[in-house]
């Protein structure tokens, strides 16, 4: 198995006590899931978590790196690297992925509500 298979299958056996813990190719890297909603991203080794206007700062504040998939700098995408230590205790796991869940459920309920007005709109 790959170096980068293992670190994907350790990240997934860690995330597993939060829920339906699922993973597809991307980027060349791939997506997390809890429960179908996008959550975070595995991609060098390194995984990323999603962040919106109301947790962007805890993120920020420590200084954690954006994930930019491409080399142009305004590509940069809205999730940011964990914490080095998530890993290293429940309290921290649930915290960090805990407000990156948070931030994809948001995201997924503004995604939904935007089809719903657009068919509303063109009925």
């Amino acid at each position: 198995m790959a170096a980068k298979d293992d670190y994907l299958h350790f990240v997934l056996e860690q995330l597993a006590p939060l829920g339906k813990i699922t993973s597809r190719p991307l980027f060349g890297g791939h997506a997390i899931y809890r429960d179908g909603v996008v959550f975070a991203l595995v991609s060098r080794n390194t995984l990323f978590l999603k962040v919106d206007a109301l947790t962007r700062e805890r993120f920020e504040s420590k200084g954690l790196a954006q994930f930019n998939p491409f080399e142009d700098p305004k590509a940069k995408m809205q999730y940011f690297a964990a914490p080095a230590d998530i890993f290293e205790s429940e309290d921290g796991l649930q915290l960090w992925a805990g407000l990156a869940i948070e931030a994809g459920q948001r995201a997924a309920t503004k995604k939904t509500a935007k089809k719903v007005r657009t068919k509303v709109d063109h009925a």
